[in-house]
């Protein structure tokens, strides 16, 4: 009898140990499934089918959210599919959705602030730029740049981050240094899976870098 109650004891861990990267498991191939539903209606569609591909991902990602609420990853994805649902959205009604995605991502940082090679950051950073400021939204200059500059700081050679930043230095009319994040952000190496996601984000650096050329003629 002791020595059946032992080997129950023992087992007792690494049972444990299983599930828990069986559930690991389990939250990455929901994140994988996320990214590449994003990715296809980012990508692939366009105008009320782009929108009503979102809202169904939306809701997908509040379950996977729910489901999962100390993954980052899982976090993180939520508030990128929210933030994006918004922007084809628009108006009023975005605004509830870009404050979801921001408490996504908050909580995100909270549990791991280097997860996803520090997308949370990339992601506020994006949010506090484009949404507006007081009294309609929360949008800000200066947290953008901060949060910005701590993704670069995890991820200085990647393609979301420098994009983001070229992006929001070109709005700043600090033309010079975002062509020289946007150029980082072209020469950036392929991400696993991602090609779709890449392929799409390099169209709009170009696009960026076109306008910057325009601009300076």
């Amino acid at each position: 009898m002791t020595h059946h109650i032992s080997r129950r004891l023992r087992r007792g861990p690494a049972m444990l140990l299983l599930t828990l990267l069986m559930a690991g498991g389990h939250a990455a191939a929901d994140v994988a499934s996320l990214q590449a539903a994003w990715a296809h209606a980012m990508y692939e569609l366009a105008g009320d089918a782009r929108q009503d591909a979102m809202a169904e991902l939306t809701g997908q990602s509040r379950g996977e959210a729910e489901a999962h609420p100390d993954d980052p990853a899982t976090l993180i994805w939520n508030g990128i599919i929210l933030s994006s649902y918004a922007g084809e959205k628009g108006g009023l009604g975005a605004l509830g959705l870009v404050k979801e995605a921001r408490r996504s991502l908050e909580h995100a940082l909270e549990i791991d602030p280097g997860a996803l090679q520090g997308s949370a950051h990339t992601s506020l950073g994006s949010l506090y730029y484009k949404v507006p400021g007081w009294p309609l939204g929360f949008g800000n200059d200066k947290e953008a740049r901060r949060h910005l500059l701590a993704a670069l700081n995890l991820n200085p050679t990647g393609i979301d981050p420098n994009y983001f930043m070229g992006e929001f230095l070109m709005e700043q009319g600090e033309y010079a240094a975002a062509r020289r994040h946007l150029e980082t952000a072209l020469a950036a190496p392929d991400r696993p899976q991602r090609t779709l996601a890449d392929q799409g984000r390099r169209q709009e650096i170009q696009a960026l870098l076109a306008r910057l050329d325009e601009q300076s003629r």
